[in-house]
Parts: structure tokens; C-alpha cells; sequence
């Protein structure tokens, strides 16, 4: 059942990915102008993405309209629809900000996963309106429409978790890092001063940068997509990572901006016999 599924949304692609793409184009150039809601709607300040969070609440609101319906319980049922289609507008505007970042089949993913919530979202919206008209032959029409839409909603929520869990969209890439506190040579000898040099500490690769006698140390790929930090930035104590622009202090990997919304693992060196040595720092306290 879940290989038919991957390979329908995959065979989206032809319509899908001209979407998307359009998409990205004009929802990236309204988030550049609002970076602070940016980051707001990605999670940055709670360390968390907020998307999935905020879903729960048309999932959950959608399914009591529907209990509250059978039950004969209309106003009830009303404003459980109601609060459904406020969570989905809310829930919207968090995916866009997850969304923009993606590219290749996560961007397919997504664009298949907002257009089903766009038709569950028009479904719901035609029942509300239904249900406010007073005239009572519309009720059984109005309940139908929320009954597609709840269906619409499932469907999409099984397209996001492939996004999700399927292709590691907005997942913490070091959740799984073993860490430890032991010293691990790095296959290199010298960092000159103001220049990111990437390393390997064992399997891990890092990316290091000299502030006077101190080498600061970070995971070198990006928490948020996996991308090679090394070949970033260096901005006001941060690095910035090439593909999305997400800051990290160099101190302590602390994210302080997104769309990261995790930490970045960072590595504490030192010189011992003539060699560099690196290990994981504890993370950093909230």
C-alpha cells in the first residue's frame, strides 16, 4: 500500500514540480522581506518545528465536527468546523515557511501535500457557509462537504508524514550522533586564521575557524538539510550556511536563525603532541 502511494505522488512530478517551483518563487520573496516571521513560523524560537504541532489542531477540531454532527449536536458541530478551518489557515502559513526551502521530491512532496489541504481547506470553508444559511435543507449538504474535506485531510497528513519521515524534511540531521566524550584526532594540522577548513574527526566531518588562539568547531553538515556548512560564511560570530541561510553560533552551535530549528553539535579542539585533537561539547543550556 505505501509503495502505490510513493509512486502516485511521485508520478505528480509533471504537474507538481512547475507548481511548486512558481510557489517558491513568490513565497520565497515574501519571506525575505518578513525574515522574523520566517523563523517565527519555522520553529526557531521554540526549537522545534511549529507546523506539525499546529495540524493537530484541524485534525483533532475536524473530528469532533464530525462526532458532533452524527450526534445531533449542530452548533457544537459548527464551531468544531470552524475552529478546524482557523487551524488549517494556521497550518498553512507554517508549511509555506517549512516548504520554501525544499527542492527536488520534497518540494514535489509538498506542493501534492498543500494543493490536497487547499481542496480540504475550499470543502471546509463551502460547509461553513452552508451552515450559516438559514435555510435548513442545505444541513445535509454542508455535513457531506465536511465529511470530503476531513477525508482530504487524512490524505494530505499521510502525504506529509512521507515528506517527513520519507525524504527527513525538517528532522534534527545529528539526532543519532553518537557524541561521547573522548578526544579524536583530526586528519588536519593547521587552521589559518579567518578561514573555514573542513576536517574529520573519525567518521565525523567538521568545520573549523581560528578566532586568534581559539578554533572553533562545529558539525559541518547542517542540521536543517544537510547542508556543508564549510563552504558558508563567517557573519558576526555565526556561520551561515551556502544553501538556506541559516545562522549558527560559532561558540556553541546555538541556531540563531533559521529555517534551522535545532542546534548545531558543536566540537571543542585543542593541539596535543603536535596534533589537533576535537570532542563534542554538551549542549548548549536553554
Amino acid at each position: 500500500m505505501h509503495r502505490r502511494v510513493t509512486r502516485l505522488i511521485d508520478e505528480q512530478a509533471r504537474w507538481a514540480r512547475p507548481l511548486g517551483e512558481w510557489n517558491q518563487r513568490w513565497v520565497s520573496a515574501v519571506f525575505e522581506r518578513t525574515r522574523p516571521l520566517k523563523d517565527v513560523l519555522n520553529g526557531v524560537w521554540l526549537g522545534h518545528p511549529v507546523h506539525p504541532a499546529v495540524t493537530d489542531v484541524p485534525v483533532g477540531a475536524l473530528t469532533a465536527g464530525i462526532v458532533l454532527d452524527a450526534a445531533g449536536f449542530e452548533r457544537a458541530a459548527d464551531l468544531a468546523i470552524a475552529t478546524g478551518v482557523a487551524g488549517m489557515l494556521a497550518s498553512a502559513a507554517t508549511g509555506a515557511a517549512d516548504a520554501v526551502d525544499g527542492y527536488g521530491r520534497p518540494q514535489v512532496q509538498a506542493t501534492v501535500h498543500a494543493s490536497i489541504m487547499a481542496g480540504s481547506l475550499v470543502a471546509c470553508l463551502a460547509s461553513l457557509g452552508l451552515r450559516a444559511s438559514s435555510r435548513r435543507g442545505l444541513r445535509p449538504l454542508a455535513v457531506a462537504l465536511s465529511l470530503a474535506g476531513y477525508a482530504g485531510v487524512a490524505a494530505g497528513a499521510y502525504v506529509g508524514g512521507e515528506l517527513t519521515y520519507g525524504s527527513g524534511n525538517m528532522v534534527d540531521r545529528h539526532a543519532w550522533d553518537a557524541g561521547g566524550s573522548r578526544w579524536r584526532a583530526l586528519d588536519v594540522d593547521e587552521v589559518p586564521e579567518g578561514t573555514l577548513v573542513r576536517a574529520m574527526a573519525g567518521s565525523t566531518p567538521l568545520v573549523l575557524y581560528r578566532e586568534g588562539d581559539a578554533i572553533r568547531a562545529l558539525d559541518a553538515i547542517c542540521a536543517h538539510a544537510g547542508g556543508p556548512l564549510d563552504e558558508g560564511a563567517v557573519e558576526d560570530g555565526c556561520i551561515r550556511c551556502p544553501w538556506h541561510g541559516s545562522r549558527f553560533l560559532l561558540a556553541d552551535g546555538r541556531v540563531m536563525r533559521g529555517p534551522a530549528v535545532y542546534d548545531q553539535p558543536a566540537w571543542e579542539v585543542r593541539q596535543a603532541e603536535g596534533r589537533l585533537e576535537a570532542r563534542r561539547m554538551p549542549a548548549p543550556a536553554d
